[in-house]
């Protein structure tokens, strides 16, 4: 056999079944992803004489005789293919993981496939773009600004590791290649609540290349949350490496390690274990019931758990004012109780990573994560090692979304490589991602509240029932979250919350984008709604008459012992300005027949930047010899776009260009602390630890070249890569010199704590048309509109808002991971879990407030999670303004919205 790849010949033969995907990579093109091995997501596209293919599906064997190109080829030997520059102007990318895949399915379109693009990329998912600038690179599009001209903050600057994305050269996690790697697999329970009486490993360790089985015996006998926090009293310790108790199915049972994925799959085949089945509760409702089988019963308080016996795992309940009395005396009232559901986060790059002791004994754990440092802290923990000899770090992230603030992997990675002394490898498979990592939390909301004549609210209430799954990572803090901003950004005498969360024996929830928000929303903005349609008020008109406005205070029962929030800017007036002005504007409506209802909605929604109680980031900068600078932060980059933004503070605050600025990240061993990047905080905590190191800096230059010089400090100024001193213009790189020989390297430190905070807002409006015998739905128009501050870069900050929308969409209308009667997943595939292709997603029309912030870095403040949050709410007040119907279980699939709208219109 012989293969042509890229030109190239090779005579090495894959293995007997070896899928051409892993062939590839064997062969060292790591541009070619796993996403799936299904067939579903595109990641792993290249071309095959000249046609997309996914190369997970094609044994590797067929690929002989045939020209097989990759992202590493399409260009060329060094050269850059057209399509590639054309992502690269557009920034047709966010994490980037699916950008390879992207570009090889886009580069092989002929023109009638590129007048038909939902059907062409049809195979191709995008989890973080919303598709728009994928679409802007194929139409030729330009969304950067030149990178040397003026000060970068506030600019389109490109992305600093575009051009590797595009070639399929960035790293991720997998992609590099370590001598003597050992493969593990787990052994994950089919029961959803039992007990291990017996694990035999027998068979399994007389597999060939079997180097150990790993089970509770082997695991430190600690315990702690999955959760990763800042302070960690906020998770409960509920959790070990490997239990003697399984508590859902797909809980991990044991690892085994091999010197490859096939015997180590043999192995965990061959593991017989002994299981005492114990009464299993799958409703959140039955869960809290009297007479339910604890799920935790041995624990308590001390554990952080609410109340163990009841399955009860945090609760908050609180009232200002009386809100009974408030209903009472409203001219109006409204209430009303919805559901939602589980949705998987869908990164494309699965939870995983690599682990292995170097010479001096460190344990090095490479993972796919959002918080190294945590992860560091956790593990040093749980396996008794001194911090120093732990570092975590990540290259770039294929996807977060909240999904990978979570110790899932990692504490099976170093349990296998301190155990074996090997470097050791886990990549969790997509089926793996659906069953065994997390979702968000599946909540029951009830809502009651109350209006005067005037359109002012008398009460509100919020009775919630979150369900966190078999453990209670993320518990207590999602649902403190969730019955926060969604109420305190409205002002009325009268509040009360009584909110729950509960175990069940059901995969664990965890982080998702929004944090307990979107779920809530979709509640509180329907009583709005409803409110405004009795009293005939329109729904901006109503929220205008009741939102929180500069000095109001923000309050939420049963309040907070955190009083760091203020309002750093305020923008939320003008983005429902903004927003009714464009849903008013003239458009061009289709043709629809009388079938179709047509209807508008609208939903706000305010968001702390920072979670509460400490929120850190530490960053460094120094001058290099040929006058660049060196800047080192702890925030990974996961498609967020922090990488960019560090640079475009730190190049504005000296002066200079983002090209004179190298960046280092994600990783523990350069010192320092940052919490993570999650919460929001990625830009607003971070980046302000950015701007204090580069002005510090700047601050040190100045002086510096002013020593030198014998000038005036007040008249020194930095410009691109000099000092400037009256008459006197000195290099950097001279500076650099002159500090060298002067033991006094040029460098900096900067730190933030994460308060004060501020509040970012977000309004979104949408048309629809319900087909009411169908219950088929057209989106006709979305329009989102953000108060960001200073917006850092307009381009990706759209992008953000633009990815918001498209993964809310999904939940809102079709993603739904299904628990099955016996608590098994039953739709762990892309294919039976809708996520939004290119077809699926409207494009929406975004604007900024024009808002400064005093608290943000530079002025701006957070806008990654937010923009996700009044999506659903928003699409449920549509289609209740269409249809003359209330649904209240999200998803809005059409069989869900059927039978409603049969029985209303026959």
């Amino acid at each position: 056999m012989t293969f042509e790849i890229n030109g190239n010949t090779f005579s090495t033969l894959p293995r007997p079944g070896q899928c051409l995907r892993t062939f590839l990579r064997e062969l060292g093109h790591l541009g070619v992803k796993k996403g799936c091995d299904a067939g579903d997501c595109g990641a792993c596209t290249v071309l095959l004489d000249g046609e997309p293919v996914h190369s997970c599906l094609i044994p590797a064997f067929r690929a002989d005789g045939h020209a097989v190109t990759t992202i590493e080829g399409l260009g060329g030997i060094g050269g850059t293919h057209p399509l590639q520059r054309a992502f690269l102007d557009a920034q047709g990318f966010q994490c980037g993981f699916c950008t390879a895949g992207m570009i090889l399915t886009c580069a092989s379109l002929n023109q009638a496939q590129r007048q038909d693009l939902d059907a062409a990329l049809k195979g191709n998912i995008c989890r973080c773009t919303g598709y728009r600038s994928i679409q802007d690179a194929l139409d030729g599009k330009t969304n950067i600004e030149d990178a040397a001209a003026g000060p970068a903050f506030g600019r389109s600057l490109p992305a600093p590791a575009g051009p590797l994305i595009v070639r399929g050269a960035a790293p991720y996690t997998f992609d590099t290649a370590i001598d003597g790697l050992l493969h593990i697999t787990l052994l994950r329970s089919p029961h959803a609540h039992a007990r291990i009486v017996a694990i035999d490993k027998t068979d399994a360790l007389k597999v060939a290349g079997v180097h150990a089985v790993l089970t509770h015996e082997d695991a430190p006998d600690c315990l702690f949350s999955t959760a990763r926090h800042e302070r960690d009293w906020m998770d409960p310790d509920d959790t070990r490496v490997f239990d003697t108790i399984v508590r859902f199915v797909g809980q991990k049972v044991a690892a085994v390690v091999a010197d490859s994925e096939a015997a180590a799959e043999d192995a965990c085949r061959r593991l017989r274990v002994d299981y005492e089945i114990l009464p299993a509760v799958f409703d959140p409702i039955a869960a809290i019931a009297d007479g339910a089988p604890p799920i935790h019963p041995d624990k308590t308080t001390t554990h952080r758990v609410a109340n163990a016996a009841r399955n009860i795992v945090a609760e908050t309940h609180g009232e200002f004012g009386n809100v009974a009395r408030g209903l009472a005396e409203a001219a109006v009232t409204y209430e009303g109780t919805f559901t939602t559901q589980r949705v998987q986060h869908a990164a494309l790059e699965t939870h995983g990573g690599l682990a292995w002791l170097d010479a001096s004994g460190v344990l090095n754990v490479r993972s796919s994560t959002q918080v190294p440092f945590l992860t560091r802290r956790a593990l040093a923990g749980i396996f008794q090692l001194p911090p120093d000899k732990v570092r975590v770090f990540c290259e770039r992230v294929g996807g977060g979304f909240g999904g990978k603030q979570e110790l899932l992997v990692e504490d099976v990675l170093a349990l296998a490589a301190l155990r074996t002394g090997r470097p050791v490898k886990l990549e969790l498979t997509r089926e793996e991602q659906f069953i065994a990592t997390s979702t968000r939390h599946p909540m029951r909301i009830t809502v009651k509240a109350g209006a005067d004549k005037e359109g002012r609210l008398t009460a509100l209430q919020l009775g919630v029932l979150s369900d966190t799954g078999a453990y209670g990572n993320h518990a207590g803090p999602v649902l403190f979250h969730a019955v926060s901003e969604c109420i305190s950004v409205y002002n009325c005498p009268n509040k009360k919350v009584d909110a729950v969360a509960c175990y069940t024996n059901t995969l664990p929830a965890g982080a998702f984008r929004g944090y307990g928000l979107p779920q809530t929303l979709i509640a509180v903005e329907a009583a709005i709604d409803e409110l405004a349609k009795q009293l005939g008020v329109s729904p901006f008109d109503m929220r205008r008459r009741n939102v929180v406005r500069p000095g109001d205070p923000m309050l939420s029962p049963p309040g907070s012992e955190y009083h760091d929030v203020e309002y750093g800017s305020y923008g939320l007036d003008q983005c429902l300005d903004l927003v009714e002005r464009a849903m008013s504007e003239d458009a061009p409506r289709p043709q629809l027949s009388a079938d179709w209802l047509i209807g508008d909605g609208i939903a706000l929604t305010m968001i702390d930047t920072v979670p509460p109680a400490g929120h850190i980031a530490d960053c460094a900068i120094r001058l290099c010899d040929d006058g660049r600078f060196e800047l080192t932060v702890g925030t990974a980059e996961f498609g967020n776009g922090t990488s960019t933004v560090h640079r475009q503070i730190a190049a504005t605050a000296l002066a200079t260009s983002v090209d004179r600025i190298l960046l280092r990240q994600s990783d523990t061993a350069h010192g320092g602390h940052d919490t993570g990047a999650y919460g929001s905080a990625g830009i607003f905590v971070a980046g302000s630890a950015t701007q204090a190191a580069a002005e510090n800096l700047a601050r040190n230059l100045k002086a510096l070249a002013c020593r030198i010089t014998g000038s005036d400090p007040s008249i020194c100024l930095l410009e691109a890569d000099h000092a400037v001193c009256g008459r006197h213009r000195l290099p950097y790189s001279e500076l650099a010199r002159s500090a060298r020989a002067g033991g006094q390297p040029l460098q900096a430190s900067g730190t933030s704590s994460g308060t004060p905070r501020s509040v970012a807002f977000n309004v979104q409006g949408f048309r629809v048309a319900v087909n009411k015998g169908t219950g088929a739905l057209k989106i006709l128009k979305s329009v989102q509109a953000a108060d960001a501050g200073r917006v850092a870069n307009p381009m990706q900050c759209r992008g953000q808002v633009e990815g918001g929308v498209a993964q809310s969409l999904g939940a809102a209308l079709y993603e739904e991971l299904v628990i099955g009667d016996d608590g098994r997943v039953i739709n762990p595939k892309f294919r039976d879990y809708h996520v939004p292709s290119f077809a699926d997603v409207p494009r929406t029309e975004v604007y900024f407030a024009d808002t400064s912030d005093s608290a943000g870095p530079m002025g701006a403040k957070s806008m990654s999670e937010s923009p996700y949050n009044p999506v659903a709410a928003a699409l449920g007040n549509a289609i209740a303004n269409a249809t003359g119907i209330r649904f209240t279980d999200v998803p809005f699939k059409p069989d869900r919205l059927f039978p409603a709208l049969l029985n209303k219109f026959g």
